[in-house]
């Protein structure tokens, strides 16, 4: 007489819950919906202006009269919110970076232009200072070229504010300075912004998948070949980040983020598993720069890929993914 047992062979085949779409669609796992996805654009001066980042095949810098009208269409797909970054002209830029905190900045008449004429849309903003620097770093620096942190989180706070006075729902502290969350919350309370969000990039690793964004915002030149592994984490740790997102959430962020994204996908499950708390993920420009050329060149389908990629950042965890294929994704997540 055969052996019973809920992992014995025959009685249990998994592969009977596989073989109909049916059953797989019912014992699916994860989800992955238009809520899911936040959009992250560049923007530029301008009217009526559009550029190509050859890094980033099929992404443009777009002025802002454009990016509202792309603004709307997501809107029109479901998708919940957009992530801006400016593209700061050189002689703008400075050492003590003033420009991040002018109300009439790029970010800042970007910010008011979504709000007017999308207002359902989320809007975040960046709360960091490598736009708007010299040297393309995150923060003022000494003669040594550190990063000061204290300083820096002074401007950061200005910043913040800037950008929750224009409208913004949410500001994304992407700077890695220590303190700053909390300089931020009390800063937003006393200022009146109560119901301003805080997304905190608390666990941001120095990491070189990064650079076809520097390449988007104008910031690589700047940077030199520099790195900023005084401020943003090692890639060899994750007991680390568990302590970077306690520290921040303690300060008063409503969320936190891993970034990057696929190649940190076990720090996400554990943020989740050990805090519970609405956790984000960036599939960031070198991740969808590696998919892009892959399927430029026929090496990868496109669609299946791509919604693989997303559909494990749920598996891991997370809450939402900010990527720059979230319109494409949408697209396809209407049709079906």
């Amino acid at each position: 007489m055969a052996q019973s047992g809920l992992d014995l062979f025959p009685y249990t085949r998994m592969r009977r819950m596989r073989k109909d779409d049916f059953s797989r669609r019912m014992m699916c796992e994860n989800t992955l919906t238009v809520n899911d996805l936040i959009y992250p654009v560049f923007v530029l001066e301008g009217k009526n202006r559009k550029e190509a980042i050859p890094s980033m095949p099929g992404i443009e810098r777009l002025s802002i009269d454009l990016l509202v009208e792309e603004a709307k269409e997501l809107v029109a797909l479901g998708v919940p919110a957009i992530a801006i970054f400016p593209v700061t002209p050189g002689d703008k830029k400075s050492l003590h970076a003033e420009e991040a905190y002018n109300p009439e900045g790029l970010a800042q008449r970007t910010v008011r232009a979504l709000k007017s004429e999308c207002p359902e849309l989320g809007v975040i903003t960046d709360v960091a200072l490598d736009p708007f620097t010299t040297h393309g770093q995150d923060g003022i620096i000494d003669d040594e070229g550190y990063v000061i942190n204290d300083i820096t989180t002074e401007i950061l706070v200005k910043q913040a504010l800037s950008h929750a006075d224009a409208g913004a729902d949410i500001v994304a502290p992407s700077d890695m300075m220590d303190g700053r969350i909390g300089a931020i919350r009390d800063a937003l309370e006393e200022a009146g912004h109560i119901h301003t969000r805080i997304m905190a990039y608390s666990a941001k690793y120095a990491s070189t998948y990064y650079g076809p964004f520097r390449d988007a915002v104008g910031s690589a030149g700047n940077l030199k070949g520099a790195d900023k592994k005084t401020y943003q984490m090692d890639p060899a740790n994750s007991d680390e980040a568990l302590r970077e997102v306690a520290l921040d959430l303690q300060e008063g962020a409503d969320m936190v983020m891993v970034k990057p994204g696929m190649p940190y996908l076990d720090v996400v499950r554990r943020v989740k598993d050990e805090f519970g708390v609405p956790t984000f993920a960036y599939q960031v420009s070198g991740e969808y720069a590696m998919h892009k050329a892959a399927i430029d060149n026929g090496w990868l389908a496109e669609q299946p890929t791509i919604m693989e990629s997303l559909l494990a950042f749920k598996r891991a965890g997370a809450d939402g993914i900010l990527t720059y294929f979230a319109k494409q994704a949408a697209i396809w997540l209407n049709d079906k």
